[in-house]
Order: structure tokens, then sequence, then C-alpha cells
């Protein structure tokens, strides 16, 4: 029998281990869940932040470490993960992620926030159809994949931007420094769904910012570290950027006394764009043991040296 080790907290234990147990089953995967097993005698780790120490070291008889978030960045560089890692992609985060970012694009598109408060007053201007309406894309990556063609079915003019070449149906694809400055002059919505490693740090700064249209909005549901806190700021306050709507940030939760939580053109969302949920995510689970037993690839192996 398997053993599978569990590094998380322990509310992710309560909560998954009926869904992954169901899984294992289904799968066909013969396994015992547990939190104290001999790390010598451990076969799979089960990895998610705040679950104690991720002292991998131990782990030598360890095939590779299972990731419940799509994000890498609290366990890619450390020295201690010999083991293959493979990231969380799901159908339900993927889902959660679209329906956050199609709503909130939709929102800043339709000016709904000045309808809802009464600030429009009686003011008949429509706002333009979503074909006339350039939304940016920075991340192609599964999430911002699903999201850029969710919003281009919904007629939006939809731009986006990755480190590599891609094509993705009715997307316009960009690619390195010159195409990053062709999706941020263009963007009248930008949405960032970059993966957070040295290279994407402060992507959207003085210098980035600056080349936005006027009044542009920014939807930032990937990593806190991709904006600089103090450069966003000074852009809202003269009004270069017109609005932010913030879900992840640099430390969480955010600190009462932060700034975004007072500014009238940021709204801040607690971390919710898109959940790992476990009756989705188990079955992923599963499926990379049974195919590791099988000595096939894992799936969505990250590339520890690219840090995604």
């Amino acid at each position: 029998m398997l053993k599978v080790q569990m590094i998380t907290p322990a509310e992710v234990v309560a909560n998954w281990s009926p869904h992954l147990e169901a899984a294992f089953e289904e799968a066909g995967v013969t396994a015992k869940l547990g939190t104290d097993f001999d790390p010598e005698e451990v076969d799979y780790v089960i990895y998610a932040p705040g679950g104690g120490s991720a002292d991998l070291s131990g782990y030598v008889n360890t095939k590779a470490v299972l990731g419940l978030w799509a994000g890498v960045e609290s366990i890619i560089k450390n020295e201690t993960l010999t083991q293959p890692y493979a990231r969380m992609v799901d159908e339900g985060l993927t889902e959660g992620m679209v329906e956050w970012v199609t709503g909130h694009v939709l929102r800043h598109h339709l000016g709904m926030d000045a309808h809802i408060t009464g600030r429009a007053g009686w003011d008949h201007s429509p706002p333009p159809l979503a074909r006339h309406r350039k939304v940016g894309i920075l991340g192609l990556g599964v999430l911002g994949s699903a999201s850029a063609q969710a919003l281009a079915r919904l007629n939006f003019a939809v731009a986006g931007w990755s480190r590599s070449p891609k094509a993705l149906p009715e997307v316009a694809c960009f690619h390195g420094d010159a195409g990053l400055a062709q999706v941020l002059e263009q963007s009248e919505i930008l949405v960032l769904l970059l993966p957070s490693t040295p290279e994407t740090e402060n992507t959207l700064n003085a210098e980035t910012l600056a080349r936005m249209p006027e009044g542009a909005v920014i939807l930032n549901p990937g990593r806190g570290a991709l904006i600089d806190d103090d450069a966003l700021l000074a852009a809202l306050d003269r009004g270069q950027v017109g609005h932010a709507t913030l879900d992840t940030f640099r430390v969480e939760p955010l600190p009462e006394d932060h700034p975004f939580w007072a500014h009238p053109h940021v709204t801040v969302t607690p971390h919710i764009a898109s959940e790992t949920r476990p009756e989705t995510a188990s079955t992923v689970v599963a499926e990379n043991i049974s195919r590791v037993e099988a000595r096939q690839p894992l799936l969505h192996e990250v590339d520890k040296s690219r840090g995604y």
C-alpha cells in the first residue's frame, strides 16, 4: 500500500481527506493518507502552504510532491525539494477564475459601480459594445488562456501576452518586451494572470503603468508581487489608472492599514478569484499518482529553473 503524506494545514486535511480517498478508490490507487509517516516510507507528498515545516530532505524515497494550489512560489525555491513537483491544474479552479475575471471585466466595462452607488445619476450614455472594448491578459497559461477565450466569446477585443509565443483562437497573442508594450498601450482593461517569478515581479511599475491608456482598469487575480504597490497608488491618484480591482497581495491577509483599503478607486477582494475545490481537484492528485506508478510523466510538472 502506498503511503501519502499530507503536509497541509489541519483544515485542509479534514476537508480533503474524504475526497482524496474517494478519488483514490475510483482510480484504483491503493494508498493510505497520513500526516505523521516516517519520511523515508512516504511514496507521495501532498502539499499546501501553511501546513508546517516544508523540509523535504528526509523524503528520500518520495516519487513526487503534489501541490493543491496553482501558485508555486511558496515551495518551488525550497532547496530541500529534490522531488518532481506538480502544481494543481483543475477544471473547478479554472472555471472559478474565468467566472471572477469575466464578472469583473463586465462590471467595469458596463460601469456598474456608478449605477449601484447612484453616482451616475440619470446619465443616459450607454457603454460601448464589447467588441469596441480592448481587454489585455498578461499570462497565457491555463487560467489566462481560458479567461482570454471566455472574454473573446463575449465579443471583447482581447489581446494576450506571454513570455514565449502562443496562439489562441480569436485572441491576438503577443510575446517578448515589444509585445508587452503593445498590449499595455491598447488595454482599457488589463488582467494579470502571470506566475510569480523574479522575472515577473513588478511587471506593473511606474514605467509600464504610464504606457496604458489614461483611466485604464487593472484586475489582479494573479499574484500580488506582479504590481509595484506604490507605483499603482500614484497612478490611481493622478488618474492614469481609473480603478484597480485586486484579489492578491504581497502580504495576505492585506494589512488593515494598507492604503488599498481606503482608496476610493480600489476594490479589494480577499483572494477568492479561484479556489481549489477538493471535489474536483482530488481526481487530479489520484491521476498523477496513477501516472507515476505506471511510469508515465506527471501532469502539470513545474520547471524548477523557470519557476512555473
